[in-house]
């Protein structure tokens, strides 16, 4: 007898690991960087709702859940905003210094402002490539559509300004210091999630996932 689970169970767990994981990400910058504990309120749900997302779109895109796939399928956004980065590099050519951004200390408005159109076509081109990957209907490609640009709204916008900024060998340890936080985030989520829902991708070979009823299919 298979088990039927709710593809809502996946967007919940999705919610509750990505909140823990933008709280993981406060206290580790507290603890190494800087206290960012005022930026909870908008933390949390800005974690919750990237984290429903990826959730959702995981839910709609495998129908065999497991946990192979589910860290494979999170890799890939961890990759995409590595080829953010490397694509800022590529485009564009530095117009202030690491040392100047330190020293205001305050987001890099105008620079992402500056960087928006390459971002915009960098999300586009990520969103074509993942709906070619795993995608087979149009709420497919919405979902991956909504969780590309949240992801990037949300974690992105400080990679895709990278190439616009001129950091010497001695500061690279700051590139390192945003890529590792990405990477403890999403290690956090994707730990959480496989927490909550460790039977149901664990027992894959029984399990079917029921799924939105799709007008374009159904």
């Amino acid at each position: 007898m298979k088990t039927t689970v709710d593809i809502w169970g996946f967007v919940r767990s999705g919610i509750v690991a990505g909140a823990v994981s933008a709280f993981a990400f406060a206290v580790i910058h507290h603890l190494f960087i800087s206290d960012i504990w005022f930026s909870l309120i908008i933390m949390l749900p800005a974690g919750a709702l990237c984290g429903g997302c990826v959730g959702w779109s995981y839910g709609l895109m495998f129908e065999t859940p497991s946990i192979g796939s589910w860290l494979r399928y999170n890799m890939v956004y961890v990759l995409m905003f590595v080829l953010l980065g490397i694509v800022s590099v590529l485009v564009f050519e530095p117009v202030t210094t690491i040392m100047a951004l330190v020293v205001a200390n305050e987001p890099p408005d105008e620079l992402i402002g500056q960087a928006m159109p390459m971002t915009i076509a960098f999300t586009l081109a990520a969103v074509i490539l993942l709906s070619w990957r795993y995608g087979r209907n149009w709420l497919h490609y919405g979902v991956i559509l909504l969780t590309c640009t949240l992801l990037v709204l949300f974690l992105g916008l400080n990679i895709s300004v990278i190439g616009l900024v001129y950091i010497p060998g001695s500061s690279l340890y700051l590139i390192a210091e945003l890529f590792g936080l990405i990477l403890v985030i999403n290690l956090a989520y994707v730990a959480v999630f496989i927490a909550i829902e460790r039977k149901s991708l664990i027992a894959r070979n029984e399990i079917t996932v029921r799924r939105i009823p799709n007008p374009a299919t159904d």
